[in-house]
């Protein structure tokens, strides 16, 4: 009988040590250079489940709880004592407009002179008439610093509602002549699909021009398409000697100046996460005030490397 040859050790795995890579080279971290945007989740529940949301949110998952306007009022009120000198308050979820406190986080939010974007899905929670109501008075008090981010994923409705079930286009359709005709600023999200981007981007003009919406689908900041985003996927790790070889500098990537406020389920108190990426990998959690969360982020994460160092995307406007 002849023996069997002993397996080979497996390698080091990816994203594994968050200071060296696989190949045993020193990963590459991102300072907190300029904080200009604050996120708050509002909560993970969402009236549709995604096939691909990057999130898992869902009308069953709540593992990040309602945020309270009170605590939004603090972290903001910290970011003011530390001197953040922040230009946009961001507000996502899950469906921010499950929450019922939505409209009042956002106008704690104008209040304090910050522009304000919501990523919404503008489907029945936004469509509701008491969040309708409070919205048309934010919009005509605010006007301009208030941006609604719509998830468009695709122009046409068979790719949108194939990823997020069906009738969500014409639906989110709907919220969005709504925002137009309140005098909104909209805003539209959709992802790249492995389309070339500006054959997409003609597809989303011809649709924003057929419904009037005010809309540049030229624009990146108003028409946001992103890369796919699987984490199981094989991406390369960031080195630090990555920023070199790619020309990039550490500030262009978002956590560079952003952070998020989480509550997550069953948590004494909201807490900071590096990302909005990432709300439940503890290695991503930097503490419950600001200032401890203005340490440096390792890049230890398959979307650090492909959403945002290699894909360039960002959450922000």
């Amino acid at each position: 009988m002849t023996s069997q040859a002993p397996l080979a050790p497996a390698g080091p795995r990816k994203f594994a040590d968050p200071d060296v890579t696989a190949t045993g080279e020193p990963r590459a971290s991102v300072a907190l250079s300029r904080p200009r945007t604050l996120w708050f989740n509002t909560g993970t529940l969402c009236n549709i489940a995604c096939k691909a949301c990057y999130i898992e949110s869902s009308p069953s998952n709540d593992r990040l709880v309602y945020i309270t306007t009170a605590e939004v009022e603090r972290f903001l009120d910290e970011a003011a004592d530390l001197g953040w000198p922040l230009e946009e308050v961001g507000f996502t979820g899950g469906e921010p407009f499950l929450n019922p406190e939505a409209p009042a986080m956002i106008g704690a939010a104008l209040s304090r002179g910050h522009d304000v974007l919501v990523l919404t899905n503008a489907m029945r929670p936004m469509m509701r008439p008491a969040v309708q109501a409070a919205l048309r008075a934010l919009i005509a008090a605010h006007g301009a610093r208030l941006t609604f981010r719509v998830s468009l994923d695709h122009p046409e409705p068979g790719p949108h509602d194939a990823e997020r079930g069906a009738g969500a286009f014409a639906s989110s359709l709907e919220g969005l002549r709504w925002l137009r005709d309140a005098g909104a600023r909209i805003a539209v999200a959709g992802r790249l699909w492995d389309e070339e981007e500006p054959a997409l981007r003609a597809r989303f003009a011809a649709l924003f021009a057929a419904e009037r919406l005010p809309v540049d689908a030229a624009d990146p900041a108003a028409c946001v398409l992103f890369p796919e985003m699987d984490a199981r996927a094989d991406v390369p790790e960031i080195t630090t000697a990555c920023w070199g070889i790619l020309g990039k500098r550490p500030e262009e990537v978002m956590c560079a100046s952003s952070r998020m406020v989480v509550r997550r389920r069953g948590a004494a108190r909201a807490s900071v996460a590096a990302c909005t990426l990432l709300p439940y990998d503890p290695a991503f959690d930097l503490g419950e005030s600001l200032a401890e969360a203005s340490a440096p982020v390792k890049l230890n994460h398959p979307h650090c490397a492909k959403f945002c160092v290699l894909g360039g995307a960002s959450c922000s406007a």
